[in-house]
């Protein structure tokens, strides 16, 4: 086993720290790359990055927010760039699915001269629990744009055991794969998958993006944060990903997870308990 690093980006987030854990898990030593982590990572500080990249020899890319958000492009040429130049020789970066910024970055990347994999997904099981939706699924309502169009739903720990496989294995690099869930639902459906699983009721209510917008800058959100949600409701959340592949079980040699379990599993820690 070799003594170099793999460094894990967004390595606190809900990808990289499953990605993260299963590598500790083989006895693979990981260094974090965030903010609270030491030494210290952030991506608007190029400063911070030539520290993280010592002794690494391959890399999980997440972005934080999103690739989609104004200057992501330039920000992964010039950190890719930097990691061949520092010796690294794989990096296997999480994209978004359908977001055309996204592919723009994952050109840059692929262009740096590393070994490559590309991971696309697109609404994790997880933003109804570990953020963004927690609060107002525990609230009992859940006011978003969506209305009919479907999502094919994909589990962070699937999307972190594709990861690992790619960082591991050579098999996958130059690959792009776009994963998804077993099955597409729309938001109220999951939403009432959710209610069943929790033993109570939830509503899910469609609203329009500029109402939606709007709430989220009373509730005091910045407003590059703003955009971004927007940018998202409205050009990538139009039923563009409304279709499965089989990428996961192609990499994994099973099936992703089903969003009934994650409901119900999830239910069982109380996280949706109703909210004090």
């Amino acid at each position: 086993m070799t003594d170099k690093l793999t460094l894990v980006l967004g390595g606190t987030g809900k990808t990289g720290r499953r990605v993260a854990a299963r590598l500790q898990e083989r006895g693979i030593s990981v260094r974090i790359g965030a903010r609270s982590a030491s030494p210290s990572f952030d991506w608007t500080d190029e400063a911070t990055w030539p520290a993280v990249l010592e002794n690494v020899e391959r890399i999980y890319v997440s972005y934080q927010p999103d690739l989609a958000v104004p200057g992501a492009v330039e920000t992964i040429r010039k950190f890719s760039g930097l990691a061949v130049r520092s010796g690294i020789k794989r990096l296997v970066l999480l994209s978004g699915r359908g977001e055309d910024e996204a592919e723009a970055a994952e050109r840059e990347l692929q262009a740096s001269g590393a070994d490559w994999t590309i991971i696309r997904a697109s609404w994790f099981f997880e933003n109804f629990s570990e953020d963004f939706l927690a609060g107002a699924v525990s609230s009992g309502s859940v006011f978003l744009p969506p209305d009919e169009i479907t999502e094919p739903f994909i589990g962070s720990d699937d999307i972190a055991d594709v990861a690992v496989a790619a960082l591991l294995d050579e098999g996958h690099v130059g690959n792009i794969y776009e994963l998804t869930g077993p099955r597409l639902m729309t938001f109220a459906e999951a939403v009432a998958e959710i209610a069943a699983a929790a033993n109570r009721r939830i509503a899910y209510q469609s609203v329009p993006v500029a109402d939606f917008a709007a709430q989220l800058q009373a509730d005091g959100l910045p407003d590059d944060y703003v955009e971004l949600i927007r940018y998202l409701f409205t050009s990538v959340l139009d039923g563009r990903n409304s279709q499965l592949t089989s990428d996961v079980e192609r990499v994994l040699g099973r099936r992703p997870r089903d969003f009934a379990d994650y409901a119900r599993e999830t239910a069982a820690t109380g996280v949706w308990s109703i909210a004090a």
